[in-house]
């Protein structure tokens, strides 16, 4: 039981840019660029639109609105919050606005990604994953079992080796995920089999500040 709950963890990390592609993604588009340097933003703030402005589209043109889609997205509070795939799977995403935005401000009225950045490398975008659901061991009792991950853009310079991003100075990062990001923490309780805690710290740091 515990390998296959490892092995759906990171089916599901892998995953979810097949889910956002398929609900008007959130982390889908990311580029596999390792050297792309920043550009300044144009605009003032004061020149953004916003959700509430009825202005804004998703990628299929159509409108986007505060609170909860039908899908679970909630792009105003930078969350999404409903099943994964599956009804037993439950799954709350988190994110900042250098990851998806909640206003447009480059002009094309969509939701701005790394906004002044010409990938996500760099612009301190992050992203959190926290899935839960429940199963039955061998003597039919009901388990809990959740996972929790913080995801980062890799610094602009650091360096990919072997799978795992470094800083600067040598520090690892974290392991790689979606090419420009980086893993910093994963959380495992499964108190049936016995894992509860921290499966994996950054040595850089785990907060989702400072990159």
């Amino acid at each position: 039981m515990k390998k296959f709950f490892y092995l759906v963890s990171g089916i599901v990390i892998i995953a979810l840019i097949t889910i956002s592609c398929q609900k008007d993604s959130i982390d889908a588009e990311v580029s596999a660029d390792y050297t792309t340097e920043s550009t300044s933003p144009t605009r003032t703030p004061s020149d953004c639109t916003t959700i509430p402005s009825g202005l804004l589209v998703d990628s299929g043109g159509n409108p986007i609105e505060t609170g909860y889609t039908e899908f679970g997205y909630n792009y105003q509070a930078h969350m999404y919050n409903g099943d994964y795939g599956y009804p037993e799977w439950k799954l709350v995403m988190k994110w900042n606005e250098a990851w998806l935005s909640n206003k447009d401000c480059d002009g094309d009225l969509l939701l701005d990604r790394h906004l002044g950045y010409d990938a996500y490398r760099g612009s301190g975008a992050w992203l959190t994953n926290h899935w839960m659901t429940t199963y039955d061991d061998v003597n039919g009792n009901m388990c809990e079992y959740d996972d929790f991950i913080k995801i980062i853009a890799a610094p602009l310079d650091a360096t990919l080796t072997d799978g795992i991003w470094y800083n600067v100075d040598g520090t690892e990062i974290g392991p790689m995920i979606w090419g420009e990001f980086a893993i910093i923490q994963s959380i495992i309780n499964d108190p049936c089999n016995g894992i509860e805690g921290i499966d994996y710290n950054s040595p850089d740091h785990p907060g989702l500040g400072n990159w």
